[in-house]
């Protein structure tokens, strides 16, 4: 696995979580500078940062290295509340699936 990988996917979930460098670094306890540190190529983290990170980030590591996981887990999430709507909603949220999936 490439190196930029984990400094793209740090970045990629921060902006997800919609917060900065700067303060995810002051909340994992670090310097100001940590995060912008490991995704300018300047540093890596540690494997216990590592996990850390994705503690904060509010991703499993498995997830963390395996984007289609997180994908799945979304889809996963989806269906769990579609089981408990009844036949009436899911109907019309098909018709929305099916609308979407034209103005593609």
């Amino acid at each position: 696995m490439e190196l930029d990988f984990i400094r793209n996917r740090i970045t990629e979930l921060r902006l997800k979580k919609g917060v900065s460098e700067h303060k995810m670094s002051l909340e994992l306890g670090h310097s100001r500078n940590y995060i912008r540190n490991i995704t300018s190529g300047r540093s890596l983290p540690s494997v216990q940062e590592l996990l850390y990170i994705c503690e904060y980030l509010e991703v499993e590591p498995g997830t963390f290295f395996d984007e289609q996981k997180e994908e799945r887990l979304l889809v996963q999430r989806a269906l769990d509340g579609m089981r408990e709507l009844p036949d009436k909603d899911l109907l019309t949220l098909i018709s929305l699936i099916d609308r979407l999936k034209e103005s593609k």
